[in-house]
């Protein structure tokens, strides 16, 4: 089995060792991949075409996976790059345990997810999957307490604000429309390694990996002052107001520009084990397994250059 693990400390504190966060098992062939996804499935979409337009991509898709059947284009998907399917439908799974909602809202619902993720899990493991890419598959699972998971999100998840906190952390629009309102001139996609979740304050934590180059942000002609205006304004969601359109609309240009550019080239890394940590958690990089590592904030990754290294600050 390729190895998954934490730092390593090093008898001499002054000389770090570093873990890698993946390291491909000599001789066994491409590491095996997972994906996993809700919806439209562009991003499964673009790491699978990634993947069959890169020979020399250093992990093999074996699976697609969906928690909505009967809403996701997965069996198109599937059918299109002749990969198996596995359907795991969430809401079908929570019916069945009484309950009408898959929110996370009250112990026995959090219970529920548990027993979900861990039907998941064993549904994958009929294709031995060495790590999983969740790509754009929308509820929140622990599978990451057996394998490695990777997520893309729509904000720069290196951004914090003055406390340490992730400032574009968040689920569905929210990252979006924050940066919107901050306001930030661009908008970046981040690839981070999941941790296990345990409430709302830890959702999007673990290394930033990777970010995708600047997007500029398209207003469609209102102000920041109009936008916040609307903020203000709001009550109760679900939002259906000009704030909710343009976050949209730039969700959607930041798939293309983000998304579909960062995600399979941070797989990769990832999967040719390029990325480590030290005893302190700190993310390193090596551009490949015979380079020495760097520490880094994270790693630029664009259409057309190399990785761009990050220094950590």
């Amino acid at each position: 089995m390729p190895r998954f693990s934490a730092a390593i400390h090093h008898p001499n504190p002054r000389i770090p060792m570093i873990a890698p966060c993946f390291e491909p098992a000599a001789g066994k062939g491409l590491p095996r991949a997972a994906i996993l996804l809700s919806g439209a499935g562009s991003n499964a979409d673009a790491l699978l075409r990634y993947s069959s337009e890169h020979p020399e991509t250093p992990f093999r898709p074996v699976a697609l996976a969906t928690d909505a059947p009967q809403d996701s284009a997965a069996a198109e998907i599937a059918a299109r790059y002749r990969l198996p399917l596995v359907t795991h439908d969430i809401r079908a799974f929570y019916a069945r345990h009484g309950e009408t909602t898959i929110r996370l809202d009250t112990p026995r619902r959090r219970e529920i997810r548990d027993l979900w993720s861990e039907a998941l899990r064993e549904k994958l493991a009929a294709y031995r999957p060495d790590f999983v890419l969740l790509a754009g598959f929308v509820p929140l699972t622990n599978l990451n307490r057996h394998l490695p998971c990777l997520n893309v999100h729509p904000g720069d998840l290196t951004v914090e604000d003055e406390s340490g906190r992730r400032l574009l952390a968040g689920l569905h629009y929210l990252p979006v429309e924050r940066a919107l309102l901050h306001p930030f001139p661009a908008l970046r996609s981040s690839v981070i390694l999941t941790r296990p979740f345990t409430g709302a304050d830890d959702i999007d934590a673990g290394p930033v990996l990777g970010i995708s180059p600047p997007l500029p942000v398209d207003l469609e002609g209102e102000s920041v002052a109009s936008l916040r205006r609307i903020a203000g304004e709001r009550s109760a969601p679900p939002h259906r107001d000009r704030l909710r359109e343009i976050a949209a609309h730039n969700i959607e240009r930041l798939k293309t520009a983000g998304d579909h550019i960062v995600f399979p080239r941070a797989a990769a890394d990832f999967a040719a084990g390029c990325f480590g940590t030290d005893g302190k958690g700190a993310l390193h990089y090596r551009r490949d397994r015979s380079a020495p590592w760097i520490r880094v904030l994270t790693v630029e990754y664009s259409a057309d250059a190399a990785p761009r290294p990050i220094p950590a600050r």
